[in-house]
C-alpha cells in the first residue's frame, strides 16, 4: 500500500511538473533570469518565509508530540533565518535596500498564499495543517534540485540555487514528509480528504506565486485610483 505522501505526489505530479517549466525557473536554471524579475522574486519570497514561519510555529503549537513540536518550531526558526539571510545577503548584492523592502507591499499572489496558510494554521486541524504547509517544503525543494542539476557555468543566481539543492534542506523536508505519513495512518477519511484538498490547494499557490514573479505581478492600476 503506498504511503500518502506518496499519494499526495502522484496526483498532484502535474501540477508539480507545470510548476518546474515556468519561465522563471527554466531561466533561473540558465541563468537568464532578468534582474528585476529575480529582485522582485526575493521580495516577496522574504514577505512569504515571515508569514512561513509564523504558520510552522502554530503548526508545532497543534503537534502530537514531543518530536513533532521539537522539528516545527526549528522549521519556524530557520524560515526566519533565511528570511534575514535575505536581507543580508541577495537584498544587498542586488541593491535592495531595507526601505525598498519595506515599502514594497506583497504582491496579489503572495497575499494569497500567506493568508491561506496562516488562516489553515489557525482553523485547520493539525493533520490539515500539515498538509498546506507540505507543498512548500516539498516542491521548492524538487525544483531547486533540478535547476542546480540544470544550472548553467557562472550562474549569477548560483547561492541562492546551492540553498535549495543542499543536503541539510532535503532531510528536513524529508523529515516533514515522515511526520504527514506518521499522522494520515491514524486519521479518519474525512480528515484524509481535507488533507488531500489542502495540499492541491498550496500546490496550485506555489505555481501562482512563481508565475506571477516571472510576470512582476502588482496592484495594476490601484495606485492611480489613490493618488
Amino acid at each position: 500500500m503506498s504511503k500518502f505522501s506518496q499519494i499526495l505526489w502522484q496526483e498532484n505530479q502535474k501540477l508539480y511538473e507545470a510548476t518546474l517549466n515556468l519561465p522563471f525557473n527554466q531561466e533561473l536554471a540558465a541563468g537568464t533570469l532578468s534582474k528585476d524579475a529575480f529582485t522582485h522574486y526575493v521580495i516577496q519570497d522574504a514577505h512569504y518565509l515571515l508569514a512561513y514561519g509564523r504558520a510552522l510555529a502554530i503548526c508545532a503549537a497543534k503537534a502530537y508530540d514531543a518530536d513533532d513540536v521539537i522539528l516545527f518550531t526549528e522549521a519556524a526558526k530557520v524560515a526566519i533565518v533565511v528570511e534575514r539571510s535575505l536581507h543580508d545577503g541577495f537584498m544587498q548584492e542586488f541593491g535592495i535596500s531595507q526601505a525598498d523592502f519595506m515599502d514594497t507591499p506583497l504582491t496579489l499572489a503572495c497575499h494569497h498564499y500567506t493568508s491561506y496558510l496562516l488562516a489553515s494554521a489557525y482553523a485547520d486541524s493539525y493533520p490539515v495543517v500539515l498538509a498546506s504547509l507540505l507543498p512548500c517544503f516539498w516542491i521548492y525543494a524538487k525544483v531547486g534540485q533540478d535547476i542546480y542539476d540544470k544550472s548553467a557555468p557562472n550562474n549569477p543566481y548560483q547561492a541562492w540555487i546551492d540553498t535549495y539543492a543542499g543536503e541539510e534542506f532535503h532531510t528536513a523536508v524529508q523529515k516533514v514528509i515522515d511526520v504527514v505519513d506518521k499522522v494520515a495512518e491514524r486519521a479518519d477519511q474525512d480528515t484524509l480528504d481535507k488533507m488531500r484538498e489542502a495540499y492541491t490547494y498550496a500546490a496550485k499557490l506555489e505555481w501562482l506565486f512563481w508565475e506571477s514573479a516571472h510576470r512582476q505581478d502588482k496592484w495594476r492600476g490601484l495606485d492611480d485610483i489613490l493618488i
